[in-house]
C-alpha cells in the first residue's frame, strides 16, 4: 500500500499557522477525529488542493453556511501528495478498502469494468459477460462497458460452437435442443449431440482464440485457405475467406488493453509529486504489483529515488471509472 507518509497534528487555535503550512496541491488525506469523540470515523478524502480543501473544512465556522466544519473534529491529518490523477486515485482506493473493506466500492461508487468470462469448472465449458472475479474461470478484457463487451461476444461465439444457455447439461437423447443446435451453431451436448471429447476439444479452440488474442484462429483460417487455394478448390477457399473476414472484424472490436487478465503485465508511467520525477506503477497478471519513482538527471540518465516510507507492496487490481 502507498503511504499516507506526512502525518500534521491539528491545534483549533493555531489553525492559521497549521493551514499556511500545508501545500497547495492534489493529495490523498485521512483526518483523524479526536479521542474524546467516542465511536468517531477517520475520514478519508482526496482533493486537487490541499489547503484549499482543508482550509474550508477545518477553518472558521460560519452560522449561516451549510457546509461541514471538522474543527472540533480533527486531532491531525495524514496525507500524501499526488503527482497524477492515476496515483491520487489508486492511493484513495488503497486506504478506502483497508478502511472499508465491505463498504469501500459502495462509498467510492467503483463499479468493476465487464469481462468475458470462459468457465472451466463446468465439463461443458460456456462463455458470458461478467462483472465479477472468481474461481473457476478465464477472463478476458477488460472493456469499456458493457455494450462493447456483449458487442465482442456475440460474434465471437459465431465463431465457435460451444453452447451459449444455461440450463445444467444432462445429455438427454428425447432433449429438444434449441435454436443454436438446429442451425449447426453449436455441437448440442444438451441432447448428446457431441462426445465429451469433441466439445472440449472446442472448447480448448476458444481458450487458445482468448490466449492468442485471435492469433489462433486467424492462423489456422489462413492455412486452410491456402490450402483450398493451392488444390484449386476455390469454393471452400471462398467460404474461408469470409470466415477469415469475420476474424478480423471481430478483431477490431476488441480493445488494445484486452487479454486473458493472468496475462496482463503493464507499467503505467505518470508524473510523479517529486520535481523531474517519473512514477511508473507496475501492473503484472491483473494486478497492481509496486510503484517506482525514477528521477531523471540532467544527463538524460535515471536514477531511481523514493519518498520516505516508500511502500512496495501488491494488492489486487480493480478498473474503473
Amino acid at each position: 500500500m502507498l503511504p499516507l507518509d506526512s502525518r500534521v497534528e491539528f491545534d483549533p487555535q493555531r489553525a492559521e499557522e497549521f493551514l499556511a503550512a500545508l501545500p497547495p496541491r492534489p493529495a490523498v488525506v485521512l483526518i483523524e477525529p479526536r479521542g474524546e469523540l467516542a465511536g468517531a470515523r477517520p475520514l478519508l478524502l482526496r482533493t486537487a488542493d490541499l489547503r484549499r480543501k482543508l482550509g474550508l473544512l477545518l477553518g472558521p465556522a460560519d452560522p449561516a453556511s451549510k457546509r461541514v466544519n471538522l474543527r472540533e473534529y480533527a486531532r491531525g491529518i495524514r496525507f500524501r501528495l499526488t503527482g497524477s490523477a492515476f496515483e491520487q486515485s489508486l492511493v484513495h482506493w488503497q486506504h478506502a478498502r483497508a478502511l472499508w473493506p465491505r463498504g469501500y466500492r459502495r462509498r467510492m461508487r467503483l463499479r468493476p469494468l465487464p469481462l468475458v468470462k470462459l468457465t472451466t469448472s463446468n465439463p461443458y465449458p460456456r462463455a458470458y459477460v461478467t462483472r465479477r472475479i472468481g474461481p473457476g474461470g478465464v477472463y478476458f478484457g477488460p472493456f469499456a462497458k458493457r455494450r462493447s463487451a456483449e458487442a465482442f461476444l456475440e460474434p465471437f461465439l459465431d465463431l465457435f460452437r460451444i453452447r451459449r444457455c444455461q440450463i445444467k447439461i444432462r445429455r438427454d437423447p428425447d432433449f429438444p435442443g434449441c435454436i443454436y443446435s438446429e442451425m449447426k451453431m453449436c455441437l448440442a451436448p444438451c441432447f448428446a449431440g457431441c462426445t465429451a471429447e469433441e466439445y472440449a476439444a472446442e472448447a480448448r479452440r476458444v481458450l487458445q482464440f482468448l490466449e492468442s488474442r485471435g492469433a489462433s484462429l486467424a492462423e489456422q483460417l489462413t492455412g486452410e485457405r491456402e490450402e483450398a487455394s493451392a488444390q484449386t478448390d476455390f469454393e471452400r477457399a471462398a467460404a474461408t475467406h469470409r470466415r477469415l473476414e469475420k476474424v478480423d472484424a471481430l478483431l477490431r472490436l476488441m480493445p488494445d488493453l484486452a487479454r486473458c487478465l493472468d496475462t496482463l503485465n503493464a507499467i503505467v508511467l505518470q508524473r510523479a509529486f517529486e520535481k523531474s520525477t517519473v512514477a511508473i506503477f507496475v501492473v503484472r497478471g491483473g494486478a497492481y504489483c509496486r510503484t517506482v519513482p525514477v528521477a531523471l538527471r540532467p544527463t538524460g540518465q535515471p536514477a531511481p529515488v523514493g519518498r520516505t516510507n516508500a511502500a512496495r507492496s501488491a494488492g489486487t487490481f480493480e478498473h474503473h471509472r
